[in-house]
């Protein structure tokens, strides 16, 4: 061989192992593996093989020039051989077999003719030449392995040809430089492995921070999971769009799964929310709901305006015993039903039912342990019965409201690669407003990424659409895009991303693979 020959296919074993190392597509690697490998011997065929969890060895990428044979790797056809088992059943390598031997031992076996071969059984080339009518007869078996002296796979060369197309032995030359892809191309395989496994990792530990925060309250289960559902389908149907504004917007692999990441993590902050707060469902819920002990108050008052009856007949000898006044035990009622109505949160509060609120608190008083009589209405009671629409007071909705600010300060402490730096803008921007009303930052439209916006919409339609919550049920589909619809003239949500969630009907295929039919009363 000559030297500008050599120098050549050091050069190109040079280029094929970059090649190697920035392929992040499996099957590609895989087949790009065996296939410059061939290259660089000449080899009319080969086979590559990987160890598998069970120890055998496991066709991956067949190739065959002569035969017309592609199979495996990035688009081949199926593989019909089945594994070879590394070891017989009393344990002992399976040595007669060459590319078992190559892996066990870790040795490169170079064999010019494998009908003149000692040692190794070929049967099965001979069964498989005969049926072909093809010729196998050069044979170069190389051990892959990696940087941790693991051998992961075999790279089996078949039939060397020179410059006029006849079958040659593999040369000295070939095997060293099959042996350095082999290496390289085992680092790659390793490699590749490692960071599928990290990726794995990572939204495994995702996924079990999302189901803790939706375990933390019986009411959110599942919104971690369903936003990140819904953001990905809108997000898939902008990037299909041909024209209109999201023309030029496209989601590839990266971008899309920057996408995904963001989303499992849009409420990580929740995990800082106090779990009374999360699941306040009435207004004088804490860790229980204080109803009751606002019930046993009343009930105190009716015992005592029943011990101040018969205290009076004890001072009255001879009056007759006609019960408490009906009028009084009724006030009574009346004011515990209205309490209880209050409670709930269901409605809107006007600002004259507030005011009977204090007012029941000042009519009516009750004596407590010292002996005193105090308010059957508590200071702290009567501010929460009083709450105008939901059931949290302002500094609890803060509170709430902060989850999305621990969510950025959380995400940004965090060293993302680089395809997924915009993680913490894309989650930490859902409750923003395209007029710059949201929070926590007050960003407006522009200064928000397209990503952030679409996260935003995705999470106000599970929140609209979810049957889970302890405050209200899930809304039919037709009143749901409604207020979404009036959502977009306010210039809460992008009205033009909702068009294309309303034109693309992205709510109907959600709803359809999640909701109750009898919400989908819309198409």
């Amino acid at each position: 061989m000559s030297t500008d020959n050599l120098l050549y296919r050091i050069d190109r074993l040079n280029e094929i192992g970059v090649l190697l190392s920035a392929e992040d597509d499996n099957y590609k690697l895989l087949e790009s593996i065996l296939s410059g490998a061939r290259e660089l011997t000449h080899a009319d065929g080969g086979t590559l093989y990987q160890i598998d969890e069970q120890r055998r060895l496991h066709f991956v990428v067949v190739q065959n020039d002569t035969l017309e044979i592609r199979m495996g790797g990035d688009g081949g056809d199926k593989i019909p051989m089945e594994p070879i088992p590394l070891y017989t059943e009393q344990g002992e390598p399976n040595d007669n077999l060459v590319a078992v031997h190559a892996a066990v031992h870790g040795e490169t076996i170079n064999i010019p003719d494998a009908y003149d071969a000692e040692g190794f059984n070929f049967s099965g080339t001979r069964a498989f030449d005969r049926k072909t009518h093809y010729r196998s007869k050069s044979f170069l078996t190389v051990p892959m392995t990696n940087q941790r002296g693991e051998t992961i796979g075999v790279l089996q060369l078949i039939n060397a040809q020179d410059d006029s197309g006849n079958i040659v032995a593999f040369s000295r030359e070939d095997q060293k430089l099959a042996e350095s892809l082999a290496s390289q191309a085992a680092v790659a395989i390793t490699n590749h492995q490692l960071l599928h496994e990290l990726k794995l990792l990572m939204e495994s530990f995702i996924d079990v921070i999302s189901g803790a925060i939706d375990a933390k309250s019986p009411y959110t289960g599942g919104h971690c999971r369903r936003v990140p559902e819904i953001a990905l389908m809108l997000a898939d149907a902008l990037s299909e769009a041909d024209d209109g504004p999201f023309a030029d917007f496209h989601l590839d692999e990266e971008r899309r799964y920057e996408m995904k990441i963001a989303s499992m993590l849009h409420d990580c902050g929740k995990i800082t929310t106090p779990v009374h707060i999360v699941d306040k469902g009435t207004k004088l819920e804490t860790i229980v709901d204080r109803i009751a002990l606002v019930d046993t108050k009343f009930e105190l008052l009716r015992k005592d305006a029943e011990i101040n009856h018969l205290r009076a007949l004890l001072q009255q000898h001879g009056v007759e015993d006609d019960g408490v006044p009906e009028a009084e035990l009724a006030a009574i009622d009346e004011a515990q039903a209205f309490v209880r109505q209050c409670n709930k949160g269901e409605e809107f509060m006007a600002p004259e039912l507030q005011q009977r609120v204090a007012q029941i608190a000042a009519d009516f008083q009750w004596r407590n342990s010292d002996g005193a009589m105090v308010p059957v209405l508590s200071d702290d009671e009567v501010r929460n019965l009083q709450i105008p629409k939901g059931t949290l007071l302002p500094e609890e909705r803060q509170i709430i409201n902060d989850h999305i600010s621990q969510t950025i300060k959380m995400l940004r402490r965090l060293p993302f690669p680089e395809h997924l730096q915009r993680v913490p803008e894309i989650a930490g921007g859902h409750h923003e407003k395209m007029d710059g009303t949201g929070y926590p930052l007050g960003l407006t439209r522009e200064q928000m990424s397209i990503e952030a916006r679409i996260l935003g919409i995705a999470d106000i339609f599970e929140a609209l659409t979810a049957c889970d919550r302890p405050y209200k049920d899930g809304l039919p589909m037709s009143r749901v895009l409604q207020i979404m619809g009036f959502m977009k003239e306010e210039h809460h949500i992008d009205g033009d991303i909702f068009d294309e969630f309303v034109k693309h009907k992205v709510y109907l295929k959600y709803a359809k693979a999640n909701l109750d039919p009898e919400l989908i009363d819309t198409d």
